[in-house]
């Protein structure tokens, strides 16, 4: 017999509750290993939402800085309609040109491991395809509440949408060798990456009450949760935790991390020094409003191999094939490094110098293609030899992924830009893609055309295709080619929607070259 999420269970929480006349449509109800939780809806009251939901015990106290723990059981009914706090980080409300949408809502505290789940499912067991997103932030930020990731659109398309929270800065990255003495995996840092396989873990057992497949879960995330997504891709931890990825402007020549467990221990011991203490004890018990920028400046903490969930760099792993070989759809955006202050504004010699030091003997060669006669044409150069180097970047990596790996990969990249104030100055910046990705143009107050509304329906159609079956292709929508169809060519994504090549021939074949100079 099927047990109905909404009608069924509602009966059984009036029971426990002792209720009466509660809005099934208002309180839906789901059981999962923990309890009982009663959750919301969204806008559209056949989404069901359940917010906040705990998949590890709050990392506070003692464990603070180690791997997450199985969250508590707990008596009775969890409410579960709203948000939990964000990881501990500096917030806020705009920031270059992530308006107030791109931004996490409410407070920050430590006890912060919590998920979000959107789903129409009416019963357990439909076996709808899962996404679980992971958020960006440059793993010292960033939050699973923020406005853009809203899942109800795309759960009205038929997944079940799952955003989740993880340990970001200090609180996500310290490695100490206090901490690996006391780790019985002799290793530290990465917890926030120890806390997206734990979401991972708890979806794998639970979100068959939400109507999710926890055999078709794909991990998806933007920027540094693009990289946590080729992370887990690379990592022995998340094994059979997720059969396909979606990594978004999270891509690099060489996918690290660089940092090994000795040098990030190191700068652990010079943090503590800083901090005056000389323990793990005494670290613990700092205030964690002590731990946060601004009184931590000039610390960096982020992923490492740690010997533990990272034995290797993930281009060692993907080198050797030990990687979970799943199929993979991922990209860029036009004017990734458009925040910053001298996108497209570094004068012509000190752009020629820059190409010199990176494309070595090449580098005249690379100037005739990008030319600096004029400051236009130098602006211009400027950000298509980025561009251009991005996705060639990206052809590499889909060869040496090939030489390992046996699933399909999906490249493109997105350049439509935005309406509004942002437009002139970011154009298509990073993360720009993921209101049309969401669905979700309505989070954001911006002069929004018919046009955005087409590119959305169509970005969010291949994304949820590809979520569903491993193929972004479906009927009425522009072929999208495999990487191993058409190697040199990527999609684009926006005004046009059609496969085009990467660069021309004699700039594709000149900036292979940089790689191999980078590579001797």
């Amino acid at each position: 017999m099927k047990n109905y999420i909404v009608v069924f269970n509602v009966l059984i929480v009036l029971f426990l509750l002792g209720c009466k006349g509660q809005d099934k449509n208002k309180y839906p109800i789901a059981k999962v290993e923990q309890g009982w939780l009663s959750g919301t809806t969204g806008s559209d009251t056949s989404i069901m939402v359940f917010k906040g939901v705990p998949f590890a015990a709050p990392p506070v106290g003692e464990l603070r800085w180690r791997a997450p723990q199985p969250p508590p059981a707990w008596e009775g009914i969890r409410k579960a309609d709203e948000y939990a706090c964000n990881c501990t980080q500096q917030m806020y409300d705009t920031f270059g040109p992530w308006t107030a949408e791109y931004q996490p809502k409410g407070e920050v505290c430590e006890d912060c491991l919590h998920l979000n789940i959107w789903t129409a499912a009416k019963f357990e067991g439909e076996k709808r395809p899962v996404m679980v997103y992971i958020p960006g932030g440059a793993f010292t930020g960033g939050s699973g509440n923020v406005p853009v990731y809203n899942g109800e659109h795309l759960a009205k398309k038929g997944l079940v949408v799952v955003t989740i929270n993880y340990r970001v800065g200090v609180m996500g990255f310290l490695a100490h060798p206090e901490l690996t003495k006391e780790s019985e995996q002799n290793s530290s840092g990465n917890y926030g990456l120890l806390d997206q396989v734990a979401a991972l873990e708890w979806i794998n057992k639970n979100i068959a009450s939400f109507g999710g497949d926890p055999d078709r879960v794909t991990i998806m995330g933007q920027s540094a949760g693009a990289m946590s997504v080729n992370y887990l891709t690379a990592s022995p931890l998340a094994k059979g935790l997720f059969v396909r990825a979606i990594a978004q402007s999270g891509f690099y020549a060489r996918l690290g991390p660089g940092a090994n467990l000795i040098s990030a221990e190191q700068n652990g011991l010079k943090f503590a020094d800083s901090m005056k203490v000389s323990s793990i004890e005494e670290l613990r018990a700092m205030p964690a409003a002590d731990l946060m920028p601004p009184k931590i400046e000039g610390f960096r903490f982020s992923p490492i191999v740690d010997g533990w969930f990272l034995p290797k760099s993930v281009d060692e792993i993907f080198t050797v094939g030990e990687q979970n070989d799943v199929v993979t759809l991922t990209g860029l955006v036009a004017d990734e490094g458009s925040s910053g202050q001298d996108y497209g504004k570094v004068p012509a010699e000190e752009f020629i110098n820059r190409v010199k030091r990176q494309a070595g003997d090449h580098a005249n060669e690379i100037l005739k293609l990008y030319p600096v006669s004029t400051e236009a044409e130098c602006a211009e150069s400027q950000k298509a030899f980025t561009r251009d180097m991005s996705m060639v970047a990206i052809y590499l990596w889909g060869k040496k992924r090939e030489k390992t790996g046996k699933t399909n990969l999906y490249t493109y990249i997105f350049v439509h830009q935005q309406p509004g104030d942002t437009r002139e100055r970011y154009q298509t910046f990073h993360s720009s893609e993921l209101p049309y990705v969401f669905d979700n143009l309505n989070k954001s107050p911006r002069p929004w055309t018919q046009e955005d509304q087409k590119i959305a329906q169509i970005m969010s159609s291949y994304w949820v295709n590809f979520i569903t079956t491993g193929n972004p292709n479906g009927e009425g929508l522009p072929e999208w080619p495999s990487y191993s169809e058409s190697p040199e060519k990527i999609m684009e994504l926006g005004d046009k929607m059609e496969p085009r090549l990467i660069a021309t021939q004699q700039k594709f074949e000149t900036l292979k070259k940089i790689f191999l100079v980078d590579n001797q």
